[in-house]
């Protein structure tokens, strides 16, 4: 009884220490993809080279059918199904495992050599207007051809990762991604010509997929996994398993599709995949830091409270989890929108990418910048429906937003160019989530207490007031370097723009406890777990 009754406590401090290692882990993946695309960017450039825009769209590719498939429907399907196996019969689910293992490996490396195969064919379906320029197709379908094997890499990597995960193992699971920043650091930087630096860059993103995998694979074994290599079989379980994953594929094939759209459309315009990724590290880092926080502090309490069918308890929560998702993504959009191209001009324009290249990506950021608060609360919205079971709603309104996307991105890329397409993204993002907002309130399952609603306006009042001083400090920013440039010689700008940042993340807190949009308390009580709160998954910090 006494070994019994200490289980409990000793599994759920090593949750908690995992969970903190996991979040940890994830913010430095993110930061290292940032220099990583510094690197990248000054040596392929952007609008100037047919480098870049092949290399991106190597990448872009595998990573396509991975995120649909292999770390999305997938693995959603297999983690739960290993992890129930796991607690009845470990031997058995490793066999399980094996399986699985088998059939992506198969199916991936089918998919794998049918692009590869089909590459130059399919150049013209995902880049048409890269058609008009033949040096630049020769080299994009030639690197997408060298990148493919990426796929089969990152699907077994991402099986592994769920074994990990199953057996309460999170640290390989969020270190593995920072692998792929490190090896194109260190083949990339040496690189001087553009074309020479893509295909090393495309071999670069090979060699850490075998890397990933293999450090995940060894990281199950050293767990107490026993998954040996076997013969693809179609089994009732694996029916079962793909079975399960077709609908999350569905599901998680929107903002795949919207993304793939986008890349059809960027085709048109040299440089602008270059834009849009670079856009995309921009904001999708404030994005990063807000879903750790979250994952850690709030969404466990929150799925906590929804699985007890506790009304209650899930309003507060779902009234905390909004407040601070808005506290902590308003000022991001504040930033972002205040700034956009001094963040771009400062942090990337160097060697080979242009202050052309800054303008228009700046131009694109503005525009995700206001999405950015759209694209947090999904974080906050969509466990409300996963918790009661009700996959189809979500799902329903994900295809809704795809439809938006591409029609408005279209519409838009045509009336006023390359700037349309993020227009579209972050309008296709609000209305998601007003369709969840409006759907809980109708169901009666959740609206924005009057409590919470003040807040909300407090904090918006906090991140207004923050914008207002960027865009001062955007305005001056000759003057700003100016200064900088009388004590200083080199970075300048670089130094102007951390400088800039820092002061703006001092200052934020000041003004949104001053409002009272947050309070000191609610904070610090947000931040403290407890001892039978649920540790976060890699999809909550993802």
């Amino acid at each position: 009884m006494t070994e019994t009754a200490k289980t409990p406590a000793k599994t759920s401090g090593g949750l908690l220490r995992s969970s903190a290692i996991f979040s940890g882990l994830t913010l430095v993946s993110r930061f290292m993809g940032f220099a990583r695309d510094l690197v990248v960017t000054a040596r392929l450039g952007a609008s100037q080279t047919i480098a870049a825009d092949a290399y991106y769209t190597a990448l872009a590719f595998p990573n396509l059918f991975r995120r649909i498939f292999a770390e999305g429907a997938f693995a959603a399907a297999f983690v739960p199904t290993y992890s129930r196996k796991l607690a009845d019969d470990e031997a058995g689910a490793d066999h399980f495992a094996a399986d699985a293992a088998a059939t992506v490996a198969a199916a991936t490396v089918g998919v794998m050599l049918a692009a590869q195969l089909a590459m130059p064919w399919l150049m013209y379906l995902i880049n048409p207007g890269y058609a008009d320029e033949p040096e630049k197709f020769r080299l994009a379908w030639m690197l997408t051809q060298l990148t493919m094997p990426y796929l089969p890499c990152m699907a077994l990597a991402a099986l592994f990762s769920g074994v990990l995960n199953a057996r309460g193992k999170f640290i390989i699971s969020a270190a593995y991604p920072t692998i792929l920043n490190i090896v194109m650091l260190l083949i990339v930087l040496p690189q001087k010509d553009p074309v020479q630096a893509a295909w090393w860059a495309s071999g670069g993103v090979v060699i850490a997929g075998v890397g990933q995998a293999w450090i995940c694979w060894w990281g199950a074994r050293k767990s107490g996994a026993r998954i040996g290599a076997v013969r693809p079989r179609w089994t009732p379980e694996m029916k079962a398993l793909v079975t399960l994953a077709i609908p999350a594929a569905i599901a998680n094939s929107a903002t795949q599709i919207n993304i793939f759209i986008s890349g059809i459309l960027a085709s048109q315009i040299a440089g602008m995949r270059v834009w849009m990724n670079v856009a995309d590290r921009l904001y999708q880092l404030p994005m990063s830091l807000v879903g750790v926080a979250i994952g850690v502090a709030l969404l466990p309490r929150l799925s906590q409270a929804l699985q007890k069918d506790d009304h209650d308890g899930a309003q507060a929560a779902m009234d905390q989890g909004i407040v601070f998702a808005l506290a902590l993504s308003l000022p991001a959009a504040a930033a972002l929108m205040a700034l956009p191209v001094y963040l771009i001009d400062a942090l990337f324009t160097r060697d080979q990418f242009t202050p052309a290249d800054a303008l228009a990506t700046g131009q694109l950021l503005f525009h995700y910048g206001w999405g950015v608060p759209a694209f947090v609360l999904l974080r906050i919205l969509q466990p409300a429906f996963f918790a009661r079971q009700d996959t189809k709603t979500p799902m329903r309104f994900s295809l809704i937003s795809v439809a938006v996307n591409i029609a408005l991105g279209v519409a838009l890329f045509f009336a006023i160019g390359f700037q349309g397409v993020a227009i579209a993204t972050s309008v296709a993002a609000w209305i998601s989530v007003l369709q969840m907002w409006f759907s809980l309130a109708r169901t009666g399952v959740w609206k924005p207490s009057a409590r919470a609603a003040v807040k909300i306006t407090r904090v918006a009042i906090a991140s207004v007031l923050l914008g207002a001083v960027m865009f001062a400090a955007n305005l001056f920013r000759a003057e700003i370097e100016g200064e900088i440039g009388t004590v200083m010689s080199h970075g300048v700008k670089e130094i102007s723009i951390v400088l800039i940042c820092t002061i703006g993340l001092g200052l934020y807190p000041v003004l949104l406890f001053a409002s009272g949009g947050v309070t000191v308390a609610e904070f610090k009580a947000a931040l403290r777990r407890r001892r039978g709160d649920p540790a976060p998954t890699a999809a909550d910090l993802s």
